[in-house]
């Protein structure tokens, strides 16, 4: 990544933040300070215009914003968002590309960076993903469009988001004509024990490549969680997966349990970062449930490609220590899918309901 920045002297950069809305040259920091214009609500009429009159703005409730309006061709290279609203799954990020009339990308904010756990915010040190202190979500995936992008948050909650402090970051360049559109989609599900699948992606149509899985999932069982399988569907699949993982646990690059329920004693399972997978959430309050725990796995070197459809699960299967047999568990599992793909997509599942997108 570092040896190719000597080559991008001159490149055409544009932000759009709220001090810059437009992302257009020489248009930052150019509003008024102003003791009643309700967009300005965190202007300082003491220092004067051009000092950090309009950083952030308000998402009423209820209501949807655009945060940015594009012209391409251009590259996204950086997307920033925070909030004060206590409850990120409130906030429902999309993103549509060249004019398209449903979003590419649709997911809610926390879950959309990899911190689906309303209660337990966490740090997240990923490739494409970074979490710093505290909740400020990064985003790196680089997001190419030809004709148009619109990026939107829409507040579902009850109450007013008072500052949602945004930046996209994009490179105003050429696209290949075979340049893929980057999609991400959340789901999220309670598994039945006579059926124990979350599925994490299916319906889409078409040539692509997958590049990342994240997991918000409670374990609702006493004991070890994790035994169930990664399954990727390509190209025709039905009954049996061309791509399937060994379990849960090996699939976002752990092993024995994670490090905890009787591995090591009677340690938790341990939280990890890496750039390309990891376990940053352990919440554990009693081995015997429930426990919240955050998963990534980002497919940047080992991308999995499809030229016709593609389906994604993952089993809920636990262990019984006392029988030493698998266990078909109830869990409740959320999730975002993560890939690029030639448009058009396919539809989008309908979001869960705000309320049910909360912590149980």
């Amino acid at each position: 990544m570092l040896q190719n920045l000597y080559s991008k002297a001159g490149v055409k950069t544009r932000m759009i933040s709220a001090e810059n809305p437009t992302g257009e040259k020489g248009g930052g920091c150019r509003a008024e300070p102003s003791d009643t214009d309700p967009r300005l609500v965190h202007s300082n009429k003491s220092l004067g215009k051009g000092w950090k009159v309009n950083p952030f703005i308000r998402i009423d409730a209820k209501t949807t914003v655009v945060l940015a309006d594009i012209k391409g061709p251009a590259v996204i290279k950086q997307i920033f968002l925070t909030s004060d609203k206590p409850r990120f799954s409130e906030l429902v990020l999309r993103i549509f590309w060249d004019g398209e009339k449903t979003p590419s990308v649709e997911a809610p904010l926390g879950a959309f960076f990899c911190m689906g756990h309303d209660s337990k915010p966490h740090e997240v040190h990923s490739l494409p993903v970074v979490v710093a202190p505290h909740r400020g979500c990064n985003c790196y995936w680089e997001m190419p469009f030809r004709k148009h992008c619109k990026i939107e948050i829409e507040n579902q909650g009850d109450e007013s988001a008072e500052i949602l402090a945004y930046k996209v970051l994009y490179h105003e360049t050429e696209v290949a004509s075979d340049a893929a559109y980057f999609h991400a989609q959340y789901r999220r599900s309670v598994t039945k024990e006579e059926n124990p699948v979350h599925v994490i992606l299916d319906g889409v149509k078409g040539k692509g490549v997958y590049v990342g899985t994240y997991l918000a999932w409670t374990a609702l069982n006493s004991g070890w969680w994790g035994e169930g399988e990664v399954k990727f569907y390509l190209d025709g699949d039905q009954e049996y997966p061309t791509i399937c993982d060994n379990g849960t646990e090996d699939y976002f690059g752990g092993a024995w349990n994670f490090g905890g329920y009787g591995i090591l004693g009677d340690k938790p399972e341990q939280v990890f970062h890496t750039p390309f997978l990891g376990v940053p959430l352990v919440s554990v309050c009693d081995q015997d449930g429930p426990k919240k725990l955050s998963m990534y796995r980002f497919h940047i070197e080992d991308c999995i490609g499809f030229e016709q459809d593609l389906k994604v699960t993952v089993d809920t299967i636990g262990w019984r220590r006392d029988y030493k047999k698998y266990k078909h568990l109830s869990e409740d599992v959320a999730s975002v899918a993560y890939w690029y793909q030639v448009e058009p997509h396919g539809e989008f599942p309908e979001l869960p309901d705000v309320y049910r997108r909360y912590d149980r």
